[in-house]
């Protein structure tokens, strides 16, 4: 018996994206909370995430963290350190995309909470969270995990 030829797999073209974000802190009440916003994902459901976004112009990975945070949440923060980077893998549009996520820990400076500013209109709400209740609120395990490490920080300094 013949097997039938087996039609060539169509390889997506792979695009490098790069993001920076990260958790900006308020600890003005003694207990440490991290603004983070719900948007929905490709499947249309709501989803808890920190807030984060593209590099424009000349902008730097922590100018990119501070401009978005504040676009995404209405809380203006100053750069406290970086929490290390975070990649995956997803497919949207035709395309493989390779997204690589820098994250920051920041420090509340100003601003009110609000989603008003957001340019692209993927916040759907934000929410101050305790740091302690993030675990239980974000929707991904890898911004989880930078939420402990940002924790474990945060003692440190203390």
């Amino acid at each position: 018996m013949v097997k039938p030829a087996r039609e060539p797999r169509r390889r997506l073209p792979t695009v490098q994206e790069t993001s920076s974000g990260g958790l900006v802190v308020d600890t003005s009440d003694g207990v440490p909370r991290v603004a983070v916003i719900c948007r929905l994902n490709r499947a249309g459901r709501p989803e808890w995430c920190l807030p984060k976004g593209h590099p424009e112009g000349s902008e730097t990975l922590e100018e990119t963290a501070v401009r978005e945070i504040e676009e995404e949440t209405g809380i203006r923060g100053v750069v406290v350190e970086g929490l290390g980077s975070i990649d995956y893998w997803f497919s949207a549009e035709g395309r493989r995309i390779h997204k690589v996520v820098h994250l920051f820990l920041l420090r509340a400076v100003g601003g009110r909470l609000t989603v008003e500013n957001d340019p692209d209109q993927e916040a759907l709400d934000v929410a101050w969270v305790p740091l302690d209740e993030l675990d239980e609120r974000l929707a991904f395990p890898n911004e989880r995990r930078a939420a402990e490490v940002a924790g474990a920080r945060l003692r440190e300094l203390a």
